[in-house]
């Protein structure tokens, strides 16, 4: 089984040395949910909410976490992202959030996938939530990895 690798041998926290790893292309794709009302799915669909169109502000607000996910989690590398995507749409029992996000590096860009969906969905929260604080974020998973020494990893489906 492999180690966790932000631990030194005396279980002291350290950053992750990646100076010796190949510069590959790597991305990774995320996905979360947020479940809501009927209520809040009608506002949504109908465009009628007070502070304008929660998707696209939970786009923008994804997009922009993933550039700063270093600052969200401590032991994260700041990456250069060459292409991050999310996007939100309206489905069934409320919005599912997804993210793909790119870079040219020595790391992987799993935490800017998962960064960005959090903020996303956040957002959908936050502008939503004068109709139903009761709202759920939800099943937040990396659902692909491409590139790196591990290689291609893709979430089974349930």
């Amino acid at each position: 089984m492999p180690k966790l690798s932000h631990f030194r041998k005396r279980g002291e926290i350290a950053m992750v040395d990646v100076t010796s790893k190949d510069v590959t292309a790597r991305t990774a794709v995320a996905r979360g949910f947020v479940r809501m009302s009927p209520a809040v799915l009608r506002a949504l669909r109908q465009q009628t909410l007070p502070k304008g169109n929660p998707l696209e502000i939970a786009r923008i607000a994804g997009i922009s976490a993933a550039k700063r996910t270093s600052e969200w989690i401590p032991l994260c590398h700041p990456l250069p992202l060459t292409h991050i995507d999310v996007t939100a749409r309206v489905c069934k029992n409320g919005v599912e959030v997804t993210s793909s996000a790119t870079a040219t590096s020595r790391t992987g860009v799993e935490m800017e996938a998962l960064v960005a969906v959090s903020a996303a969905a956040l957002t959908v929260y936050d502008m939503c939530k004068a109709l139903d604080k009761g709202m759920e974020i939800t099943d937040i998973v990396l659902v692909e990895k491409i590139g790196g020494k591990s290689g291609h990893y893709l979430r089974r489906k349930k």
